[in-house]
């Protein structure tokens, strides 16, 4: 007698949680794009966020992620190799550094601190990852 081997399918998720995920990873997306053009709102994190929710909610939405032509070699690259380029790490600091001297000079005394701190942290998080 021989085994055919059967492929593992996982359970398909309720309709109410897909379209949590679904949402949430048109949230991310949003944040994703208009951190292109604010400062202190990072694109990347929020564009893999939308990869794992799609991933879990929508195969449509996830495979037009992976093909987009902007996003889709982001989040493959991180897939793959969990890698930041070295063009979007440099681009990333030098936005975050901008970003924190903007908000020290607006932001009362009291506070000025926050962002660059926050953007210190995730920078130091981004220098320990590889880089492609």
């Amino acid at each position: 007698m021989s085994e055919t081997s059967v492929p593992l399918l996982l359970p398909r998720r309720p309709v109410w949680q897909r379209l949590l995920w679904v949402l949430a990873g048109i949230a991310s997306l949003a944040l994703g794009i208009i951190g292109i053009f604010v400062p202190l709102l990072p694109t990347t994190p929020f564009v893999l966020l939308a990869a794992f929710c799609f991933a879990r909610g929508s195969t449509r939405c996830e495979a037009w992620l992976l093909n987009h032509p902007r996003f889709g070699p982001m989040v493959r690259n991180w897939r793959d190799h969990h890698a930041i380029p070295l063009r979007a790490k440099q681009l990333a600091w030098t936005m975050m550094t901008l970003g924190s001297l903007w908000a020290a000079y607006r932001l009362p005394l009291a506070w000025c601190w926050l962002p660059a701190a926050c953007c210190a942290c995730v920078a130091f998080w981004m220098w320990r990852l590889p880089t492609r």
